[in-house]
């Protein structure tokens, strides 16, 4: 069986060579970089199945390096180490496209796991239908990432998406006809389980993310409403969509 790649981008010597060797030990083959620069570079350039990526780093920070990277990759899973006490960092790191973040002191066992998870959960969707439908007018190129015209030949202006948010999409319009809790999505979207145990805004973001691309008011959502006490609810009914 083929090894799964990690790069992992940390500039504590003493927590980058403890990563390194505690992936090689899970059987993993682990690449690294000890500044931001660095960093991007082999994560441009090299083919990885995950990155994980500290926040605070020597010659560009991590929010400056996801960013880079989303710009020309997103489908790679990003993992952001955060400061635990820093909710702007989290939020800042999912919001430049990072698949989920775990807040230092972190425990071992829970990174390894969250990065497993992760791993599975990318692998999974090959067989899924290619063109997500929401409403008449949008239609999204689960491949490419983008949103089409309805003959599915074009490319409409400006509307991409990251495989996380298609994900999550694809798994709230085959469930639109229930609202769909938070700790479900992270059991069938993230792989994470006993979901309920996990403290993390993981999918508030995310889904805050998607409203900005598919509401005309993100502030005031129609298409996809919060259920208060029950989570998420994609109301493909009401669905007109965006020009």
């Amino acid at each position: 069986m083929t090894k799964r790649r990690l790069l992992i981008i940390e500039d504590e010597r003493a927590i980058l060579d403890g990563l390194v060797d505690l992936f090689v030990f899970h059987g993993y083959e682990v690449d690294s970089a000890n500044d931001g620069k660095l960093g991007l570079d082999k994560a441009c350039t090299g083919q990885y199945d995950l990155i994980i990526l500290d926040v605070m780093l020597p010659t560009m920070d991590g929010f400056a390096v996801c960013n880079e990277i989303r710009s020309k990759d997103r489908t790679t899973p990003i993992v952001m180490l955060t400061a635990k006490t820093s909710e702007e960092d989290m939020i800042t790191g999912l919001s430049l496209g990072a698949d989920d973040y775990v807040a230092k002191p972190f425990s071992i066992r829970a990174l390894v796991l969250r990065v497993e998870a992760i791993l599975r959960r990318s692998l999974g969707d090959a067989t899924s239908d290619r063109y997500l439908k929401l409403g008449d007018t949008l239609f999204i190129d689960s491949a490419n990432l983008v949103s089409v015209t309805r003959d599915l030949a074009q490319i409409n202006d400006a509307l991409e998406f990251t495989r996380r948010e298609v994900e999550i999409l694809r798994y709230l319009i085959k469930h639109s006809d229930r609202p769909v809790h938070r700790a479900e999505l992270l059991e069938e979207i993230w792989g994470y389980k006993r979901a309920t145990e996990i403290e993390t805004r993981t999918v508030d973001i995310h889904v805050a993310k998607l409203r900005k691309k598919i509401e005309p008011d993100a502030k005031n959502p129609t298409y996809l409403a919060t259920v208060r006490g029950e989570g998420y609810k994609l109301n493909l009914g009401s669905f007109v969509g965006r020009n």
